[in-house]
């Protein structure tokens, strides 16, 4: 059997392998178009900004390193030209020599990945305009960097790559500055909790121009003009283009397979594509959402190894198939980590499923040991059924491992309930006796015994203020002194039932406190008095970050730019 791979990295590098230790005598060929054939696409930031030092690093195996071990020939700088499904060939290109030739397959393997979304607007083509995907475009960036010494950058899009990028070149000393069309960064998160990604990198310096629209770019002396719509120009060293990346699907358009949204590759669960004997994985393909169960697609590397292991299996006889992603990811911000799994509470809309969430802000670990820090945390479940749709943190230490468990418990199909009910591993320097999962299980508990009723920070400012309900913050003075909600009275939850009398009877209560634990004491105090009650989820201390990101979003034109 000859197998013939179309692209190395994630998927590709990991098919061969595969099938390598299925099928000793099968004949393994990977052609790919740049000069590295299996590299560490997510470390490419990383280096730029000199946190890795030495380019070997990235990159994962060689073609001599593979054929050593696993005797798979695997040729770079090679281009796949065309497909020819009816007479199982490809066309190829060597890119050092020019030479083009034909290739025999018994079995094809697409890998092409997705190439970053490069918008035709005026000036695009440019010298100081970059993209990143891969170790060229890496090293290209890391030698002007080096050589020209760019004082600023723009960079025009906020997903993983746009933050990871603006991370590092702000640890260069550059002034940094990220602009988008969506109003907020980060689209796996929801508003509220992308709001405390634009505080640290706010705070670290970077400037966010969201809800902008990049018209094109002019070439200055030294410099580029990035021309917004309606706002002016801003005027940089460097530009770097990372809005997203679309799939690289014309070699599979072209033959004539089938395709799925977006011109992705439209494959089955055993990632076979329309066409016999031809397989598809990565970036470039369409799969069904783990969660939804609706058609998506998944740029992430962990996705990308999974399915190349299953195509192998199935390319060599097998009979495997993928469930489908569910969008774990986690992400650096300086000293901050984010991490995401299943579905946001907009998608969850969208796909008409009827949701509901809790807010905690648990400790990194126990309180008395020292070093412990704050998450903020957001779990996600189906009204109903309690079914686990997703979870966001958003914090330091411990939020990997937190979001790894919330991985692991919707890919189980656990309900929010059954987190209550983990047996997790508890230190005081790692965490709490009642770790923050098991928190949130807690809190979903008390949803469904009816134990307590919430209200969410996009509420708050629609509840009346005209005497028909009581809006009680039971922090201390000290911290309701330092800003609250308009209208609310101040009662500390310690002093709560000595003053239950200052309560008007038949009011309904609209209790806040900080981060939603205090305020859920008093809702139990109050409900047993008679009082019909709802806290506050995630506290002020949510309300706050949301209230504050939206203000610093309507100020000026960003220091140190150009408005003409």
């Amino acid at each position: 059997m000859k197998v013939v791979i179309v692209g190395g990295v994630a998927g590709g590098a990991t098919a061969a392998a595969r099938i390598r230790r299925l099928d000793e005598r099968a004949q393994i060929v990977v052609f790919e178009r740049s000069g590295y054939v299996s590299y560490a696409n997510c470390g490419l930031p990383y280096y730029i900004g000199g946190v890795i030092q030495d380019p070997a690093e990235l990159t994962l195996q060689t073609p001599e390193s593979f054929w050593r071990r696993f005797r798979i020939d695997m040729r770079v700088r090679h281009e796949v030209l065309a497909i020819h499904p009816a007479e199982k060939t490809v066309s190829v290109r060597d890119l050092t020599t020019g030479e083009e030739f034909e290739e025999h397959y018994d079995k094809l393997l697409l890998s092409p990945g997705a190439r970053p979304a490069r918008p035709e607007l005026p000036g695009v083509e440019q010298d100081r305009l970059f993209t990143l995907r891969t170790v060229e475009d890496t090293l290209r960036i890391r030698r002007f960097v080096e050589q020209e010494r760019p004082r600023s950058v723009v960079l025009a899009g906020g997903g993983f790559i746009g933050l990871e990028m603006a991370e590092n070149l702000r640890e260069l000393g550059l002034d940094v500055t990220i602009v988008q069309r969506p109003a907020q960064l980060m689209s796996p998160f929801d508003t509220e909790m992308a709001s405390f990604l634009h505080a640290k990198l706010r705070q670290r310096g970077v400037k966010l121009l969201l809800g902008r629209t990049v018209e094109g770019f002019e070439q200055a002396q030294g410099a580029v003009r990035v021309r917004l719509k309606d706002e002016g120009t801003l005027t940089a060293d460097m530009v770097v283009l990372a809005i997203g990346v679309v799939p690289d699907s014309h070699l599979a358009k072209e033959a004539g397979l089938e395709l799925g949204i977006r011109d992705s590759i439209l494959v089955d669960d055993r990632m076979e594509t329309s066409a016999p004997d031809i397989y598809a994985v990565g970036d470039a393909v369409q799969v069904k959402h783990f969660v939804t169960g609706e058609d998506a697609l998944v740029s992430l590397a962990g996705p990308a190894n999974r399915q190349g292991r299953i195509a192998a299996d199935n390319i060599c006889g097998g009979d495997s198939r993928y469930p489908g992603p569910q969008g774990s990811s986690v992400l650096k911000v300086f000293d901050m980590t984010a991490a995401v799994t299943g579905i946001n509470e907009r998608t969850a809309k969208r796909a008409g499923i009827a949701c509901d969430k809790v807010y905690l802000s648990p400790a990194s670990h126990a309180g008395y040991y020292p070093g412990g820090r704050v998450m903020t945390m957001k779990v996600l479940f189906e009204k109903e059924t309690f079914r686990l749709l997703g979870a966001q943190i958003v914090g330091y230490e411990g939020v990997d491992k937190r979001i790894d468990v919330l991985a692991a418990a919707i890919r189980a199909g656990m309900s929010a309930l059954d987190l209550a009910e983990l047996d997790l591993a508890y230190a005081p320097p790692y965490s709490s006796a009642k770790d923050p999962v098991n928190m949130a299980g807690f809190m979903i508990e008390n949803l469904a015994r009816g134990l307590v009723e919430q209200f969410h920070w996009d509420e708050v400012d629609a509840l009346p203020r005209d005497g028909s309900i009581v809006l009680l913050d039971v922090r201390t003075g000290v911290e309701h002194l330092r800003g609250h909600l308009a209208g609310s009275v101040n009662v500390p939850v310690d002093e709560l039932r000595a003053r239950l009398g200052e309560l008007p009877q038949g009011k309904p209560v609209y209790v806040v406190c900080q981060s939603a634990l205090r305020s859920y004491l008093a809702c139990r105090i109050l409900a047993q008095e008679g009082f019909v009650c709802r806290h506050l989820a995630g506290g002020y201390r949510l309300y706050e970050s949301v209230m504050l990101e939206r203000a610093a979003a309507q100020r000026s034109f960003p220091c140190g730019m150009d408005r003409t």
